[in-house]
């Protein structure tokens, strides 16, 4: 039979276990929802070596080490950020009892995943899903279809022996463009929530359901002249190396202050690095993009010695970052854009304010909503810059892929990210359980809604007002310096209407 059939038809029978499953689960108390969740971070952590080795052997992309750190985040970190969260019964409470926030989960997610971070984002996937009570189906990139299988394996198999049921946790094994389509389009499906290219996630937004999707990043980090250069250096070639630039927040551009780069270059002579300048640039800018400025593929998640060896030139194999200085930002520099790979732009400005406004245009190039690093012990140049550059993460000091997910910094752990509206997302947050619960408002009457009957237009708005043509006799008219008392007495029931919104009044304050 059609591969394409039979993807389809898989799709609506893990549709159908997953609804099955997930009206099991919506059930649980929270403590059976946190026992499942740990035997399932566990699991992954103990999987972790061997899931980055599959997960580099099947794609051909990214370095094992930095895979097994991003898979360790995205179980045990993931896990002991989110332990504690209350996602069953009561979220919030007000003390008076008149207003109270349920959780609901949602129900079946279809989780689309990418194939640069496979392993690392199913299992954080699997997790928050788990923990808001919502079943997930995994649609893997089919470059990277074997070892996403294998990872939703081992959690769903830890989530089962901790009482999940079956179905709660699934992959398709067929994956492809038009299952993914089906699965994102099958009725059962509540809500997607998609980390990849820009064209799944805009297929996505596209599919008539609710949809958490996000953007590319193009990351700029900006050494301002109070940075301390000798740590800024080695974030940078850090982030950027990172499992050869695979994640999305790694860096992209490396804005220097003029003031401080004789100590940025003397800095960089001690890194892993190779300028590339010359015929061997141009050769590099031809290989990596193309005249409209689509990336080559061929270079995602290579190592340096690699990609200058496919664009006709040689770097020592230690190698672990390839600098090109870039005059501007647009497509006539073609090393502007994100690159999804250990090579970096290179950018040297006058002052304080170009360095901002040349991150702003970085980020305006293919990056808007997602995370820009500014480098710097200014803390009115950091809030200047946080204010201006359109970017939901501005990271400190920190290298971009581990501040960005909540490695090295406060941010919620997680590995999407979102990019805001202005980055045609619905959310510019790390994605938690809480992205995937329901609220549900319980609230009672805080004040009557009384109907005078001598005037049905007559009512009490939140216990502030009634009566209003007895109460508007008891204020005074102004005209220019004249106050007009009026001669008609009120009624006793009016006086004592007024009591009541005072006392009312004075209550509230109290409270």
């Amino acid at each position: 039979m059609d591969k394409d059939l039979l993807g389809e038809q898989e799709v609506r029978d893990l549709c159908q276990q997953a609804e099955a499953a997930q009206r099991q689960a919506a059930a649980f108390s929270q403590e059976q929802v946190d026992r499942i969740c740990a035997a399932m971070a566990q699991a992954g952590f103990r999987a972790a070596r061997r899931l980055a080795e599959l997960a580099v052997e099947e794609t051909g992309m990214g370095r094992v080490d930095d895979k097994v750190l991003k898979n360790e985040l995205s179980t045990r970190d993931v896990w002991a950020g989110y332990k504690d969260l209350r996602t069953v019964g009561i979220l919030e409470h007000d003390r008076r009892g008149k207003h109270t926030i349920y959780a609901e989960p949602m129900g079946v997610v279809a989780a689309i995943i990418p194939t640069t971070n496979p392993t690392s984002t199913v299992m954080y996937k699997a997790i928050i899903c788990t923990k808001s009570r919502n079943a997930m189906i995994a649609s893997p990139h089919p470059i990277a279809g074997r070892c996403t299988l294998e990872s939703v394996k081992v959690l769903a198999e830890a989530a089962v022996r901790a009482g999940a049921p079956e179905g709660l946790i699934s992959c398709l094994s067929l994956p492809g463009i038009k299952a993914a389509a089906a699965l994102m389009k099958d009725p059962r499906v509540s809500i997607i929530l998609s980390t990849g290219g820009t064209s799944i996630v805009r297929a996505a937004h596209s599919s008539g359901k609710p949809a958490i999707g996000v953007g590319p990043g193009n990351v700029p980090a900006f050494v301002e002249k109070t940075a301390d250069v000798r740590k800024a250096v080695r974030d940078i070639i850090i982030g950027k190396s990172f499992d050869w630039g695979l994640i999305c927040s790694s860096e992209q551009a490396m804005i220097v202050d003029r003031r401080n780069e004789k100590k940025v270059l003397d800095c960089l002579k001690r890194e892993p690095v190779a300028w590339i300048r010359g015929e061997e640039r141009a050769k590099l800018e031809n290989f990596m993009v193309d005249s409209d400025g689509h990336l080559n593929t061929v270079v995602v998640g290579q190592s340096p010695a690699r990609i200058a060896q496919l664009a006709g030139f040689a770097v020592p194999e230690k190698t672990e970052v390839l600098l090109v200085e870039q005059g501007g930002v647009g497509l006539e520099y073609p090393l502007s854009r994100e690159k999804l790979s250990p090579v970096l732009a290179y950018y040297t400005v006058g002052d304080t304010e170009a360095g901002i406004a040349l991150s702003e245009r970085v980020v305006e190039y293919g990056g808007v909503g997602h995370t820009s690093i500014i480098h710097s012990r200014d803390q009115d140049v950091v809030e200047q810059f946080a204010r201006r550059v359109k970017t939901f993460r501005v990271l400190v000091n920190t290298p971009g892929p581990h501040g960005s997910v909540g490695y090295s910094t406060s941010l919620d752990p997680a590995m999407t990210l979102g990019c805001g509206t202005w980055g045609g997302a619905i959310t510019g947050d790390n994605i938690t359980p809480l992205h995937l619960i329901n609220r549900k408002h319980l609230a009672w009457e805080t004040a009557a809604v009384a109907t005078d009957t001598r005037s049905q237009d007559s009512f009490s708005r939140r216990g502030n007002y009634s009566r209003f043509d007895e109460l508007e006799r008891l204020r005074p008219k102004t005209k220019g310096t004249k106050v007009d008392i009026p001669t008609q007495p009120a009624d006793q029931d009016v006086l004592d209407e007024v009591g009541r919104i005072a006392r009312e009044f004075a209550r509230r304050l109290e409270a």
